[in-house]
Parts: structure tokens; C-alpha cells; sequence
């Protein structure tokens, strides 16, 4: 996949939390959503909907669920994302790389990353002290953000104006909106069959195996 890369999220973040036990807690569940999850946090965060962010890509819907894959070769476990409009996304994620989850908060939003040991030994560890510091300067490739009132429709009505099956945001967090699918698997050099094959050749210290972004 040749654009986007992984590189930073759009902004740095005032408060990182981690939730060490993360594939344990899902093996345990079988499956829990992002909303859940933050429904059962100490501190008020509200969400009418969340945008799911994969290098670059962000996929608006109304709630993602994490779903543990024992059925498959290797241990296992996938996002689901209940999207905006006729679009499907969902992820298959390698859980033996040793993943960890965070919050991640800022005044105005909140997110979810999950990062494994490898693509922080791989990317990061010679600029940053530890996976905390990292995921505060927003150095991570998978997440969800969680919005509510204006920004949230923003984003409705910003995928609503496309056919793409997702948008695009640059690592300045300046948006990129695909009107076609064509045109959004053309930026992003990768086409619906590879992402699904290998998540769009991404390398192996990223732990996505299956990567669905398309459109009915």
C-alpha cells in the first residue's frame, strides 16, 4: 500500500492510559465494542460515532467491535466496524505480536490504539523511550476515534459526499476524499483483493493480516 504509510495521527495526546491484558480480556469475552469499553471507563466520554483509522484510512460508523478469531491457522483477532452508508471495513489482526490497547484523550476527542511490541521495536524505539511516549506524540497505525455532536457529523457528511468506501487523512491531518472506489484504491496503491490477501502488503511487524475497506 503506498499511500497513506504509517506515520502519526493528527494530533499529539494530553493523557494515555493502557490496558495491558487486551487479547487476554477479548479471548476471555469472545468479543466486546468500543462503546462498551468506554461505557465502563472512570472518566465521561461521549460518542455518537467513532471513525476507524488503519494507516491513513478512516472509516466512519457508528460503533466497531473486536472480535476474538480462534477458528483461524494462528491466534486471532479481528475489528468489525458498523459503518456509515453502504460500506463495509473490518480487520484481521495477528495476536501473538504481544498487542497492547490505550486511550488516548485530548480536550475535544478521544481514541483507542492498539500497538504491538513489533512495530514499536520496528518504528519507534530509537525515538522514543517507550510505547507510552510514542503513543502520546500519536505514533501508532490502528485506532478509533470516538466523536460526538458537530465533529461527528462532519465526518457523516463527509463520507456521505463520496462513493469511495472510505477517506484519507495525510500525516499533516489534512483530509483526502476519493469520489469512487477506483479512485480510492488507486491512491492508496493497493486494490480491494490485495488488501483483503495481506492488508495491502503491509509488513509483517504491523500484524494485519485481512484488511476489508470496499463499498456495495
Amino acid at each position: 500500500m503506498s499511500q497513506p504509510q504509517s506515520g502519526p495521527s493528527d494530533r499529539p495526546w494530553d493523557d494515555v492510559s493502557r490496558f495491558p491484558t487486551f487479547v487476554d480480556h477479548l479471548e476471555d469475552e469472545g468479543a466486546f465494542s468500543v462503546r462498551e469499553i468506554v461505557d465502563n471507563l472512570d472518566v465521561e466520554i461521549p460518542v455518537d460515532g467513532i471513525v476507524y483509522h488503519d494507516r491513513g484510512i478512516r472509516v466512519p460508523g457508528y460503533d466497531a467491535t473486536f472480535v476474538h478469531e480462534p477458528s483461524r491457522s494462528r491466534p486471532a483477532f479481528s475489528l468489525e466496524v458498523d459503518t456509515v452508508g453502504p460500506r463495509n471495513a473490518w480487520a484481521v489482526f495477528d495476536a501473538q505480536l504481544g498487542w497492547d490497547l490505550y486511550l488516548l484523550q485530548t480536550d475535544d476527542v478521544a481514541a483507542l490504539a492498539w500497538v504491538s511490541d513489533e512495530e514499536y521495536k520496528t518504528e519507534e524505539v530509537t525515538l522514543f523511550d517507550s510505547k507510552h511516549d510514542a503513543l502520546a506524540a500519536g505514533r501508532f497505525s490502528f485506532g478509533v476515534f470516538c466523536y460526538s455532536g458537530s465533529a461527528w457529523q462532519e465526518r457523516v457528511e463527509r463520507i456521505q459526499r463520496t462513493n469511495a468506501p472510505a477517506y484519507l487523512k495525510r500525516d499533516d491531518g489534512t483530509p483526502v476524499i476519493p469520489q469512487s472506489p477506483s479512485e480510492f484504491y488507486d491512491y492508496i496503491g493497493s486494490t480491494a483483493t490485495e488488501l483483503r490477501k495481506d492488508g495491502g502488503g503491509a509488513p509483517p511487524y504491523l500484524g494485519i493480516l485481512e484488511l476489508e475497506v470496499s463499498i456495495d
